[in-house]
């Protein structure tokens, strides 16, 4: 996920990065939300609107991009509508390239995304998986209304097109905003509290897979 603090890519072909510093929790159907108010720093939580995502993933045939640790998809609603390509996940962090849609929505992959997978693949992309999330936002903002960290409750349908194999689930996703701590070690510290908040309900660390994975069964 893209908090909303971030710029919104232009259209010159260049992409937006960003850097995403996120953790993702198993929950169960009726697991509460957690509360946040023990949360060091934060001192104004604020339910955001309901987004409707939804995303279609490409790659090769030998799943090049998958297994070098990359996802590319095209994602329709919510504020960062657009092309994205994620990174691997390095030292608990991955970049994000996101580049606009165009106006047909069976538009094909732009030459800007397709310049920037090339380091991975130059190979043909076929349609892979479709995740549909419908996304409960809550801001955690401080003292100056800066973005602390974003959590979200994701109801998530995941179709596996090789297969038309459908899982659905829920899930939990934190991501540290722009006005997060920068130092290491206060980040650790800052995590810890959301964890023992989100343990208190139920909520249970996710393993390594990500929304793709698990729409793919991995």
């Amino acid at each position: 996920m893209t908090v909303a603090d971030e710029p919104v890519p232009d259209r010159t072909g260049e992409p937006v990065r960003s850097l995403e510093v996120e953790r993702t929790y198993e929950v169960d159907a009726t697991t509460a939300l957690p509360d946040w108010h023990d949360i060091p720093g934060v001192v104004e939580v604020m339910p955001e609107e309901i987004r409707e995502l939804d995303a279609r993933y490409l790659d090769t045939e030998e799943l090049h991009l998958a297994r070098a640790g990359y996802a590319l998809r095209r994602r329709t609603g919510g504020h960062d509508a657009g092309w994205h390509i994620k990174g691997p996940l390095v030292d608990g962090a991955r970049v994000e390239s996101a580049w606009p849609l165009g106006l047909d929505p069976d538009e094909d992959v732009p030459d800007s995304v397709r310049a920037e997978i090339e380091r991975v693949t130059d190979a043909a992309l076929h349609p892979l998986a479709r995740v549909e999330n419908s996304r409960v936002p809550t801001a955690l903002r401080g003292e100056d209304g800066g973005l602390i960290a974003e959590f979200v409750d994701d109801h998530v349908r995941g179709t596996d097109l090789r297969g038309d194999t459908v899982r659905e689930w829920r899930e939990w996703e934190v991501e540290l905003g722009p006005a997060a701590p920068a130092d290491p070690g206060e980040r650790e510290e800052l995590f810890a509290a959301i964890e023992r908040a989100i343990t208190a309900v139920g909520g249970r660390p996710a393993g390594p897979s990500s929304k793709l994975g698990r729409t793919l069964g991995r």
